[in-house]
């Protein structure tokens, strides 16, 4: 099997969360010398935009994701050792987490999934974010952009007091939002710098915002 057969075959596994075998195939790329950077742009990558499209075509579903996830990331744990070497360049930072007085996750959670499987260096603050954690993290994080999550209408007034924290602070970084309860004329209404109806959206809004800076 050829190089370029083997790095489709290790994105098929990734789509289909066979993770043992997409371990096994990477590490097999490795010893033949392939760079760790062609395994994570033409195999982790690919496998991930295909779950993302077919997740937001309603083809695939949250637990499928979650299987396809573990399959990428038990393959990064033996491509992280290279990541502190030049021939690895991640795409950009983001932090995300779901605002104060909201415990839900899993929306995003596979937002944080999609942007890890798209190259990007994701910071998951967990849940019940105040704005001061928002901000203390992208200080101490250096982060590209901020990424904000509600499930709850109650709780998605509270992204308006971290955008308006941000803005007090003088902070310059895009400020993103989403969830259920939200859409893009609530984004607009409160200062946001960018809505994504899903995990697949968010992606291509973070590449956009990030090649305009």
């Amino acid at each position: 099997m050829g190089t370029e057969e083997k790095l489709n075959t290790l994105a098929e596994f990734v789509i289909k969360g066979r993770h043992i075998d997409a371990k096994k195939t990477a590490q097999e790329l490795l010893d033949e010398n392939v760079t760790p950077q062609v395994i994570l742009d033409e195999a982790l990558m690919k496998g991930m935009a295909v779950v993302g499209e077919k997740f937001r075509n309603n083809e695939m579903f949250v637990p499928q994701v979650l299987v396809s996830a573990r399959a990428m990331k038990l393959v990064m744990t033996i491509l992280e050792p290279y990541f502190t070497a030049s021939s690895i360049s991640k795409k950009g930072k983001i932090i995300i987490g779901t605002v104060k007085g909201d415990i839900h996750d899993i929306g995003k959670n596979l937002v944080s999934i999609m942007l890890q499987g798209a190259g990007y260096d994701v910071v998951d603050l967990g849940t019940g974010c105040t704005a001061e954690k928002f901000y203390d993290e992208y200080e101490k994080n250096e982060a590209n952009v901020v990424g904000m999550s509600a499930l709850l209408t109650t709780t998605m007034v509270y992204m308006k007091t971290v955008i308006d924290y941000f803005k007090d602070k003088k902070a310059e970084v895009p400020l993103i939002i989403g969830g259920a309860p939200i859409n893009q004329k609530y984004a607009d209404e409160i200062g946001a710098d960018g809505y994504a109806k899903n995990a697949y959206d968010a992606v291509i809004l973070v590449d956009k915002i990030l090649e305009k800076l």
